[in-house]
């Protein structure tokens, strides 16, 4: 039978609690920055839609860093905002500077996959939530720890059928978000993985 001094313990407490509220911080203040950003974009009949992917325009690439943040409306955003926080908010608890390094991953290959495969403007937060989940789910396959197993089986039982958001179809949804977003996360999950 092993023994943690109690110390020890409370120590491990404080930091868990540390990276939860960092976590839930960063994530909410993101989010509160698509709201904002909306109501902007409401007031200015949709002017900073255009800082949404253009595909294969040069001069567009650098907008591959804005388009997950903006929306094509209230009602885009306010179907992204749950999955958003919560997905977001698993995914930053493990490590906020693994998370970032996570994000820049997935909105690096999210959007060059829309920008070299799509045919319409593109934007939405769905090119992150992908990315979360197929991160989550990387972690699950990749660090083959219990805790990392047991996020990915839950937020499979939770968010799977999102899945069917990856198959080309519906009109006006961007399955090359998703499709790319959700790679980029799996490969955000490889290459951060422990050694």
């Amino acid at each position: 039978m092993s023994y943690v001094p109690e110390r020890q313990r409370s120590e491990g407490l404080a930091k868990h609690g540390v990276r939860a509220l960092s976590s839930a911080v960063l994530i909410g203040s993101v989010t509160a920055v698509m709201w904002v950003l909306e109501a902007v974009d409401y007031t200015m009949n949709g002017w900073l839609d255009r800082f949404g992917i253009q595909p294969r325009n040069v001069n567009d690439l650098p907008d591959i860093f804005t388009a997950p943040f903006m929306h094509g409306g209230f009602g885009h955003l306010m179907a992204n905002t749950v999955p958003f926080l919560i997905l977001g908010f698993i995914a930053a608890a493990r490590g906020i500077a693994k998370f970032l390094a996570m994000s820049l991953i997935v909105v690096v290959v999210g959007g060059l996959g829309v920008w070299f495969t799509s045919s319409a403007n593109t934007l939405g937060s769905s090119i992150l939530i992908f990315g979360f989940f197929g991160y989550l789910v990387g972690r699950g396959i990749f660090e083959r720890r219990l805790l990392d197993i047991g996020i990915a089986v839950a937020v499979v039982a939770v968010y799977g059928t999102m899945l069917f958001g990856v198959i080309p179809g519906e009109p006006g949804i961007s399955w090359q978000g998703h499709l790319f977003g959700l790679i980029g996360g799996v490969l955000g999950a490889w290459f951060l993985r422990r050694s």
